[in-house]
């Protein structure tokens, strides 16, 4: 079967499937009772396990299916849903994504699952405990189980390799060695274990796995499956004879047996050789792999949100960025033609050009649309990262979502969730007080976390917002002064806002979850770079808010055409608040900057021409052009104004890049290539 063609269909849906399963467990674990959540949650993990089977990745296909045994325990009630049962499944999950990641990568490394195959099999056998078991406790687990190593170990492949040995007359032993806990070297004693049987056999399966083995990541106990033509009691002997080593037990391992032992459960053998059947019918219907899943979004989306009863294609995004680009050739040609007509007063291109305009302004339109993806996207990872923390740092925190169907460019979705992180993890570890704290202070006992996202004009705003501790003022300013940063004549929301300048941070202790002084300075670099701004809103004792503002788009915009001197500028739309006359009375000093008074409010006034090293000519009428970046004003002067216009965006490219005071450049109707300023690095 060529599966090389359904690869990535594979590796698209199986991370859907993955992101549902994060969703429907985080719901299962506040509904423990919700017996059709318990359900979906079987139908997709029985898909994955399908898809992995049908696509010849067998870890993830017995992964799954360890999985599916723990859920159809839930099913028939033998089993209730707690915290470790969740987190567990859980760990499940993350191995998955692990494994697809490394399928999508081509790394071929496989990631050893024992483990946590062992911690599924305990739950699927009632065994999970409140409290950790004990040395003596897993060691007596391991004695009641050692007869059903082997059925929890070999896969098909394993099984077929222990039949050829038994069928070509080699002796297949189950074998357990058990170190001294007082070894300081197990994995030098481990090599010596295999040193020793691989002189006189082969070794055809290790639990634990031999990185973890090299790495000592294991307790005191190894489990091999070992073909040889020795017989039981000398392999005993060799190994009894190295130092250290505490106990063996060594098994016979028949044929008959280690069929009927991979039957057992759920008759996973059969299941296999079902998959195997079904192969025909999916190499010649690629889509018959995945009938659970159509059905359980179906039902999901009729049932709760009713949302996109349509039919969707995946479009790759190169070719999207491709179609992007040529729509955005098209306005600029579209523009040059306008030019020409005016120009030469060509009255008969008239109406041609205007339906050519609007033509190009629906299709611009579309593909916007197309390019647009819903905030859903990134914020549906969030409940998970919540969940994990409050278990983490001991809180209790709830987090609500808003507006998560806000639609933000691809490029910008690709971008803002690890800044959107990093202001969690500060919300949940700064903000968010101890429960003791809380009560004390006469709070709610669980904090809230709200993720709220919005349309203001051509900006989307994000706001990370949570009802904690608050942003100490006072804090701040010790640390600036510590810093070196003169914080006289500075409001307090400029001392707040300081918490953003580079390695800045107030945490007294470093912790794996925030509080290194790198998290603040990441976020609204990484912001900046988008053509966003961030803000922090804060009360002391009542929380704080991190305001998010984005464009909707990073490609087409409305732009205000200026001249500097000789120069056209272009100015985004989205900065300015209004243009007004300019008169150089309005100029005043303060702290040896230039200021102006506007609306009662005395904001920074800036010379552009000076700034970019521009000769202007100071003899005619000026104007100033009001910019408002985030909750910052200030007066830009330009020479005359040009008018506005629809511009798309070019990257500079990387000869350029250190021009930090253009986002851009564009080119006009009348084929000038003009820079597009950008404002915020101005102020």
């Amino acid at each position: 079967m060529d599966t090389q063609q359904y690869m990535s269909m594979f590796l698209e849906e199986s991370m859907d499937n993955l992101q549902t399963l994060n969703e429907s467990l985080l719901e299962l674990e506040q509904n423990p009772d919700d017996v059709n959540k318990v359900n979906e949650i079987f139908r997709v993990a029985h898909t994955i396990k399908g898809m992995a089977a049908t696509m010849g990745f067998s870890h993830m296909a017995e992964l799954t299916h360890k999985m599916e045994d723990v859920l159809s325990k839930f099913r028939e009630g033998e089993l209730s849903v707690n915290q470790k049962v969740v987190t567990v499944l859980f760990d499940c999950l993350d191995t998955l994504e692990n494994m697809v990641n490394n399928i999508q990568e081509g790394n071929s490394d496989d990631i050893d699952i024992s483990s946590i195959i062992r911690d599924l099999q305990a739950i699927a056998a009632n065994r999970i405990e409140d409290e950790v078991p004990s040395k003596e406790a897993e060691l007596e687990q391991t004695n009641e189980l050692q007869h059903e190593v082997s059925r929890v170990q070999l896969n098909e492949y394993d099984i077929n390799i222990v039949k050829e040995a038994n069928y070509r007359g080699y002796n297949v032993f189950e074998i357990n060695v058990i170190l001294s806990e007082n070894t300081l070297l197990k994995s030098a004693r481990a090599f010596l274990v295999f040193k020793s049987l691989e002189e006189h056999g082969e070794i055809i399966k290790s639990v634990p796995g031999t990185e973890e083995l090299e790495n000592e990541n294991f307790d005191f106990e190894i489990k091999l499956i070992y073909v040889t033509s020795k017989d039981q009691n000398s392999i005993y002997e060799s190994l009894m004879g190295i130092s250290e080593v505490d106990k063996v037990i060594v098994m016979p391992l028949e044929a008959s047996k280690v069929k009927a032992a991979a039957q057992q459960p759920q008759n996973e053998t059969r299941v296999a050789q079902e998959m195997k059947v079904q192969e025909p019918v999916q190499k010649a219907e690629p889509k018959a792999a995945t009938p659970e899943k159509k059905a359980a979004s179906v039902e999901k989306e009729g049932a709760v949100t009713h949302k996109k009863a349509h039919q969707s294609v995946r479009v790759d995004l190169e070719r999207l960025d491709r179609f992007m680009n040529m729509v955005s050739e098209l306005v600029i040609h579209r523009t040059r033609l306008e030019q020409i007509s005016q120009n030469h007063k060509l009255t008969e291109l008239n109406e041609t050009l205007e339906q050519v305009a609007r033509t190009t302004s629906d299709l611009q339109d579309l593909v916007m649309k197309i390019r647009m993806l819903p905030l859903e996207i990134v914020f549906n990872r969030f409940p998970r990262l919540i969940r994990d923390l409050s278990v983490e740092l001991g809180k209790e925190i709830d987090f609500i979502i808003k507006g998560a169907d806000t639609e933000l460019d691809r490029t910008v979705i690709d971008e803002i969730g690890e800044p959107l992180i990093h202001l969690i993890r500060n919300a949940a570890d700064h903000g968010i007080e101890t429960k003791e704290e809380r009560i004390k202070r006469g709070k709610n006992p669980v904090g809230t976390i709200k993720l709220v996202a919005y349309q203001e004009g051509t900006k989307a705003v994000i706001r990370v917002e949570d009802d904690g501790n608050g942003i100490d003022i006072e804090k701040v300013r010790r640390k600036a002064e510590k810093s070196g940063i003169n914080t006289e004549g500075m409001s307090e929301n400029d001392i707040r806002n300081l918490i953003f300048a580079q390695g800045f941070s107030t945490s007294e202790t470093v912790t794996d979850i925030s509080g290194r002084g790198v998290g603040m300075d990441v976020v609204k670099t990484k912001i900046n770079s988008l053509g966003g701004t961030v803000d922090v809103i804060s009360e002391m004792g009542k929380g704080s808010a991190f305001v998010i503002k984005l464009p909707l788009t990073l490609q087409i915009i409305q732009a205000l055409l200026v001249k500097v001197g000789s120069e056209t500028m272009a100015i985004s739309l989205g900065y300015i608040d209004r243009v007004i006359d300019f008169d150089e009375s309005m100029v005043k000093k303060s702290n040896n900057r230039e200021v102006i008074l506007y609306r009662g409010n005395v904001i920074p006034f800036v010379r552009v021409n000076q700034k970019l090293g521009i000769h202007s000519d100071e003899s005619k009428n000026k104007f100033i052009v009001i910019a408002q970046i985030g909750d910052k004003t200030a007066g830009l002067l330009v020479d005359s104004l040009l008018g506005q216009q629809e511009i798309v965006i070019k990257p500079l490219g990387k000869t350029l890049q250190g021009l930090k005071e253009y986002i851009g450049a564009t080119i006009l109707g009348d084929g000038l290539v003009t820079l597009i300023l950008d404002a915020a690095a101005l102020i």
